[in-house]
């Protein structure tokens, strides 16, 4: 709890038990121990705010903040409170409320250093770049020290950074900040690195790329000292964005020979030497060629420069560089592009590959060195390059005998697959390929005998690679059995290899193909995934888990993606406080761009959307609970926060080690189709979402002398706000079956396939429409009363009668077995698992919309008597639309007790299977308990998919009881 050990107060000895237990984490105690001490010290103001913090702690929010208030309106100035109410208000999440108090302190203590300083950090807490420039200053005028004048400079650049006129930035706050640092250069000011840095931003981003220049290389860039070379790589940068190609060329020549092993400086070295000889450039007849020294500007000098780097590269005990050999396959490749004849003067490229694998093929990074350079070689060297690469490989017993052979053999077989030669082989040769790689897999893990658990055993690629092969078989030819020994080789090599993250994803993606989701849960808790990943990798968890009916643990999912989302304001405004107490000003720009990419991130949109659906799904049962629920989540219909136009795909799409040649791999192709589709499906929620807020906000219209006033208004708003949401679902709904209609087709290990099409196939995006554009009808219906509205009654009736149509086509889809063992062959049916699920939402959906019905229905029918009363009507005859009604209610109550009875079905026919008499040919006893251990766990996840499939659909079938009219 804050720094109280140093604050020098008299109370400090009487509040420190009530800090000690909110430190333990006994609220409770705290919050008597308070209470105690306030008896006694009734102006205590810490002891207030300390019992504020422990009623927040224990759920009573409302307490905390009225006690709060009243701390903070007598303006408190000592220490201890003003801390804890600091405390307070960030875990209430109102940094803003900490502004208001430390401008208040300062006013009382004008000149307190510390008062002002935490002023400045308030207000970068909440972004408030215009008054953080003012609290710099002021905190700068009373203590005169370099940090606090650059506050203020860096809070200018703030300002223009977030500025939506980019004029206004250009022409008014850089400007200024540059004006401001320039005043120190002139003064002789400057102190540290930092606010170099800071000088050279703002002139970098006003395009004063010479003066920035000037100022690397003169002594101000003298004190550019905490990163390697960092003068040179602005200077690089700058010589780049000015176009001065015989400097950047010099100075990364000069640079190279330096350090002949930086990739960067080579990139750099190409890019200018190609520039300068488009330009046709040539050195002047007198004089230096440029500051930086000599310029090379033919392919010649290029070729001899990097031989030369190649032929000195250190001696007999120096260690070998890569750089040089890589930069001659670089230059290569493009001189190929430009089609330039000197390209056979650095050799044929199969031969320089093998020069490289000959050097540094025991090493893991000699294959995805070589495999950006495979599509250098024609197609007939592809065997040729393998053969070659098998012969450099040191001759030996049929095993490797040490782990740099083990590394050699392994790197042959990895460039073999990306040369696409495990994909021309037949099955049968494919099969006999597994063999050997599990072969190698075995005998390698004798080197790891002693290795850590958090350690990677030397072998294991082999065993992920067998895995690959695995699945190519399965993907080829449809043979399930492939797809139980990859999963069955995949925990064999989990076991012995705990800490493998490959092991788990393809393990986590093979399992939710296969349509159980119950193992996935450990895997990816186990991968420990930090920070960004929730936003990167979190998609393989959340993509499957609805959609294979596991909807608690979907829930689960959903809310520790949230937990990071909803932590990355709290926790950037901490990042940029520090950046500012520290003085690494370029870093904030950083911090606000990941604030904004996690921001308007896909993920974040999803998981947001699906996590209320859920909540929806599992705990609103009627109308009336449906309208508690949407209040508790402050979900307003009318209001789409969800930023379509700046929407980022943060997904790791490469996140699984891949050695598919080019043609087989993910392309951008796949990534902007799989963006389309998930944006698609993601409308689509969004819009059912906001009707089903809408929904639950409609109720029955009073009669005209009982409405109050503006009552109407309110209606007639709800009706257009309806009207429009029906029309944007419609209009959505035909772009997502046009999107479906190209059924794209994604690499095994690229993107998951989105539920839009599923959906669509399923009915359940049509039947969900179709139960929400009949709420329309209804609201209509309450608008006129049952008296006069004959034809709009046919319409419901119509409507009720196609909902439990294509409710019954939707169940129907859902039959089948989902796992099935016959004659030694286990086959399953995924895609039966999420048909269902759709059926359960799609339940809920029309249920929702029934309630409402009735709430409508109920009060019109009994004021329909009530007149036929006074007419002295005797007839029993009851509306068109209350028959109708009440024949959906029998329908649906038909066909959730068919499904149901289909789904005990189904449980009864999983449990009955006995994995024990699975088939597995060629399979030794190890292997077999392997795979047998992963169907069970198939088979248990299958079970609780049903079950809880099942008790949803019980909740909804006693909800339906309750629709009466």
């Amino acid at each position: 709890m804050a720094a109280r050990g140093h604050v020098q107060d008299p109370n400090d000895r009487r509040l420190r038990p009530i800090y000690d237990y909110l430190d333990n984490g006994n609220n409770k105690m705290a919050v008597q121990q308070a209470d105690k001490l306030l008896k006694k010290h009734k102006d205590l103001h810490c002891a207030k705010v300390l019992k504020a913090i422990g009623l927040q702690r224990t759920g009573k929010q409302d307490e905390a903040f009225t006690l709060a208030q009243e701390v903070t309106s007598l303006e408190p100035t000592d220490d201890n409170s003003l801390q804890a109410l600091t405390i307070l208000y960030r875990e209430m999440h109102r940094p803003e409320l900490v502004t208001k108090l430390y401008e208040a302190a300062v006013k009382k203590v004008p000149l307190s250093e510390e008062y002002h300083s935490h002023l400045f950090m308030a207000y970068a807490r909440v972004g408030e770049y215009k008054k953080m420039q003012q609290a710099g200053m002021a905190l700068y005028k009373i203590v005169p020290k370099n940090p606090y004048y650059f506050w203020s400079v860096m809070s200018l650049v703030m300002q223009a950074i977030s500025a939506q006129d980019e004029k206004l930035s250009q022409t008014m706050f850089l400007p200024l900040a540059e004006r401001m640092v320039e005043k120190m250069v002139k003064e002789d000011k400057i102190e540290a690195e930092a606010e170099v840095q800071l000088y050279f931003m703002i002139l970098e981003r006003l395009g004063k790329c010479e003066e920035a220049l000037e100022v690397i290389r003169g002594p101000l860039g003298e004190k550019l000292t905490s990163e390697l070379q960092s003068r040179e790589s602005k200077c690089m940068m700058l010589y780049r964005r000015l176009r001065r190609w015989p400097e950047c060329n010099a100075l990364a020549r000069k640079l190279l020979l330096k350090n002949p092993d930086d990739w960067q400086f080579y990139l750099s070295y190409f890019d200018s030497l190609f520039h300068l000889m488009d330009q046709s450039w040539s050195p002047p007849a007198k004089g230096e060629q440029c500051s930086e020294g000599a310029v090379h500007h033919t392919v010649a000098e290029a070729v001899r420069f990097v031989e030369e780097r190649i032929a000195g590269e250190g001696g007999k005990d120096a260690r070998s560089l890569r750089g040089p050999y890589l930069a001659r396959l670089e230059l290569v490749r493009r001189l190929r592009e430009r089609r330039l004849p000197q390209e056979s003067q650095l050799g044929d490229p199969l031969e320089r590959m093998v020069q490289f694998f000959v050097k540094f093929g025991d090493k893991p990074c000699c294959v995805t060195d070589l495999n950006i350079y495979l599509h250098l070689l024609a197609a007939d060297q592809h065997v040729q390059l393998v053969n070659r690469l098998s012969e450099a490989a040191p001759a030996g017993p049929a095993f490797p005998d040490d782990t740099k052979a083990l590394q050699r053999h392994l790197c042959v077989r990895q460039l073999s697959r990306a040369l696409g030669l495990h994909h021309a082989l037949d099955a049968a040769a494919k099969l006999r390929l597994i063999a050997e790689l599990k072969a190698h897999y075995r005998h390698g893990l004798k080197f790891g005998t002693n290795a850590l658990k958090t350690e990677l055993q030397f072998s294991d690629m082999y065993c992920l690679m067998a895995a690959h092969v695995y699945i190519d078989l399965w993907t080829e030819s449809g043979d399930e059995e492939m797809a139980w020994q990859s999963l069955g080789l995949l925990h064999e090599g989990l076991s012995n290899s705990p800490s493998n993250a490959q092991f788990k994803l393809l393990l986590l993606l093979l399992y939710c193909r296969l349509g159980a989701f119950e193992p996935v849960v450990d895997l990816y808790a186990s991968l420990d995934a930090k920070h960004v990943q929730h936003d990167t990798i979190g998609f393989l968890l959340t993509r499957y888990a609805q959609s294979l009916g596991q909807f608690a643990a979907a829930s689960q999912a959903c809310n520790f993606s949230l937990r990071f989302f909803h932590s990355n304001q709290k926790d950037t405004s901490e990042y940029i406080i520090q950046a500012y107490k520290y003085g690494a000003f370029e870093k904030i720009p950083e911090f606000i761009a990941l604030r904004n990419r996690l921001n308007q991130s896909l993920h974040f949109a999803q998981v947001r959307t699906e996590r209320m659906l859920l909540d929806l799904f599992l705990e609103a049962d009627i109308v009336l609970s449906l309208e508690e629920s949407v209040k508790a989540m402050c979900l307003s219909a009318e209001e789409d926060d969800i930023p379509w136009d700046n929407m980022r795909d943060n997904r790791d799409l490469t996140v699984f080690t891949c050695w598919d040649p080019n043609e087989r791999k993910l392309s951008e192709e796949h990534r902007r189709r799989s963006l389309e589709e998930e944006r698609a499906w993601l409308r689509l929620r969004s819009l059912t979402l906001r009707l089903l807020a809408l929904v639950a906000a409609l109720g029955h219209k009073p009669s005209s002398q009982n409405s109050p006033a503006g009552a109407e208004n309110g209606v007639a708003d709800k009706s257009s706000a309806l009207r429009g949401l029906l029309a944007q679902l419609s209009q959505n709904l035909l772009t997502a079956a046009q999107l479906a209609e190209r059924r794209t087709q994604y690499p095994f290990l690229g993107p998951p396939a989105s539920r839009l099409a599923a959906a669509l196939s399923s009915g359940a995006c049509q039947c969900q429409a179709a139960a929400l554009q009949l709420s329309l009808h209804v609201h209509r219906l309450d608008a006129v009363g049952l008296d006069e509205s004959s034809e709009l009654q046919t319409q419901m009736c119509n409507a009720f009668k196609s909902l439990a149509v294509q409710l019954e086509e939707m169940l129907n889809k859902c039959r089948g077995d989902l796992l099935d063992l016959k004659e030694g062959k286990l086959k399953i049916r995924p895609s039966l698992l999420e048909n269902l699920v759709f059926f359960v939402e799609t339940v809920c959906v029309v249920l929702w919309v029934a309630g409402y019905c009735t709430k409508v229905l109920r009060p019109l029918k009994s004021s329909l008597q009530k007149k036929k009363k006074k007419k002295k009507d005797v007839s029993a005859a009851q509306p068109a639309v209350v028959c109708g009604f009440q024949e959906l209610t029998a329908n649906l109550q038909d066909l959730l007790a068919r499904a149901l009875e289909h789904i005990r079905g189904q449980e009864v026919g999983i449990t009955a299977l006995k994995m024990a008499d699975l088939s597995l040919e060629g399979s030794t006893e190890e292997e077999s308990s392997f795979t047998r251990a992963a169907l069970d766990k198939l088979q248990s996840s299958h079970l609780r998919s049903l079950q809880e499939a099942a008790e949803l659909l019980k909740k909804r079938a006693d909800t339906l009881k309750n629709l009466k009219i």
